[in-house]
């Protein structure tokens, strides 16, 4: 970008054009047109915005605007193809995390995970416990052996009785 910025201003300052002259015509501030000129790509916050600011400055200055921008492409496609993965994942990373700080919370945008309901199956077990106790008890009560007791009891009466 610093080669295109040179040639942006080797041009300006051929065609007689001061720096506050190409500002006052294009409506750029003086700091943007500085930026474009050496080549400093940071003080923009968006490419787009820069391409569009070389462009029209290339127009201004009466150059090939199709050969200025392809040259910007090129040197747009050189700076991002070495950005690193990780480098790339990671602000995505932190944009996602920006994007969920800005983001409205209100019981009506709040994401719910599903909770599963676990008392229909408390309540079966608690069922089968009570019922295999029932069935146990009157088990228990039907195999009981008579008591001696009662055999007593009979031989009791059957003395009265006589």
């Amino acid at each position: 970008m610093k080669e295109l910025g040179g040639y942006l201003k080797r041009t300006r300052i051929s065609n007689g054009v001061s720096l506050t002259e190409a500002c006052e015509d294009l409506d750029f501030s003086t700091t943007q047109l500085e930026n474009i000129e050496s080549g400093n790509v940071r003080a923009f916050k968006d490419v787009y915005e820069l391409r569009d600011a070389v462009k029209s400055y290339a127009k201004y200055l009466g150059l090939d605007v199709n050969k200025i921008v392809d040259e910007f492409n090129v040197f747009l496609f050189q700076h991002t193809s070495k950005i690193s993965l990780e480098d790339i994942r990671e602000a995505q990373k932190k944009k996602e995390e920006l994007l969920e700080e800005k983001r409205v919370k209100s019981p009506y945008t709040i994401e719910h995970k599903e909770k599963i309901n676990f008392w229909p199956v408390i309540y079966l077990i608690v069922g089968f416990v009570i019922l295999s106790m029932i069935v146990l008890l009157i088990v228990s009560h039907l195999n009981k052996p008579k008591s001696r007791t009662d055999e007593l009891k009979t031989v009791i009466r059957e003395e009265m009785v006589v």
